[in-house]
Formats: structure tokens, sequence, C-alpha cells
């Protein structure tokens, strides 16, 4: 069975399921894309990662990896190997000392540890050949996927920072900092966001 490696591309809001995200996946060596749909929940423990933002107490991931690294344990791959009635099936390859294990897992749980410990991601063609969208280039040159054009995607995030814009870095910073003391890490990516823009 060949593996291909993927990336994390993003997450963005579920058009399908409210309250849902959709995780997309791309192909390391390919234009083909991968959307995985996921909670709220397990959106927020990836996002965290990806911002590069700590917060003050480790989440349920976090305290995996610690626990993990305090019993000499690493996570060296997770691989996405399975696809059964729109639903993707996951394991975690784990190695301590001389043992390699294979622990079955939730696929946004697996990425959500393959950010911590810094593992690759991989999957089989099957499953690209079945899920996988190719990214096309419509007629005025802009990258869409899905009828959703680059252009409109990132004027929604423009709308999203506008509200921070008239706000100090001072602000933004004390902004920042209480959003992650709340534990409200949309806000804090936000924030983070308009900070680095304004850098």
């Amino acid at each position: 069975m060949k593996k291909v490696k993927l990336n994390i591309l993003g997450l963005s809001y579920s058009q399908t399921q409210t309250g849902a995200y959709a995780l997309v996946l791309s192909e390391a060596d390919g234009n083909r894309r991968i959307p995985i749909i996921i909670g709220a929940v397990e959106a927020q423990a990836i996002a965290i990662q990806l911002e590069g933002l700590k917060p003050p107490r480790p989440l349920t991931h976090d305290l995996f990896l610690n626990v993990a690294l305090a019993f000499d344990i690493e996570i060296t791959e997770v691989f996405i190997h399975k696809l059964e009635e729109g639903i993707f099936y996951a394991e975690i390859v784990c190695e301590q000392g001389s043992n390699r294990i294979r622990v079955d897992s939730r696929t946004s749980d697996a990425i959500a540890l393959a950010l911590r410990f810094e593992c690759s991601i991989f999957t089989t063609e099957e499953i690209l050949e079945k899920a996988g969208i190719i990214m096309e280039f419509d007629d005025a040159g802009d990258l869409h996927e899905n009828g959703v054009s680059e252009s409109n995607k990132s004027q929604k995030s423009t709308e999203g920072q506008t509200r921070y814009a008239d706000y100090s870095m001072e602000e933004l910073k004390e902004l920042l900092s209480e959003a992650i003391a709340d534990e409200d890490y949309e806000k804090a990516s936000k924030v983070r966001d308009e900070i680095n823009r304004k850098k």
C-alpha cells in the first residue's frame, strides 16, 4: 500500500454542517485536497497549535504530549488509513524504545497530536482518489475550491480583522492576553492576525 504524505492547509467553517469546521489537508506532492468535517472543540485544539498560541493551562492534547514525553513515548506518524460512509479513520504510530505501537484515533485528535509532536501525516492513494478535491483556477486566475475563490476568502478574513484595526499595538497586546486568559482562542487568533498585520 502506497502512503501519500499530507500537509495541513487550514481550517474553515463548514458550509454543510452548522457549528462544524472543515479541516483541509493537502497532498504534499500534488494538487488534491481532503476536507474533513470536525467539531468546534477539535478545531480549536488544531487552531491553537497552528496559530502558535500558548494557553495558560494545558489543554487535553497538550496534556497527552506532556505525559508521553514524561514516559519517553514519541509519536512518529499519523496514518489516515480508512474512509467508510464519509468517516475517516486514523491511527497514531507510537514508539517507546524498541516498541512500536499503533493506536486507533479520531482523525481530528490524531492531527492535533501530529502538530504537537511535529510528525508527518499520511494517507493512502485510494482515500485520495475517493475524497480528494482538485484545486482549479477560474478565468480570472483565482484559485478556487467548490466555487469559493481565494479573493472571497481573503475578503472574509479582512472583514474579521477590521474590528481591531483602530486599536493601538498596546491595546491589541492587552486584548490578546485577555483572550488567552479567558481561553477565547478564536478571538485571540483574530487579534494576533491584526498584530502581525500592523508589524
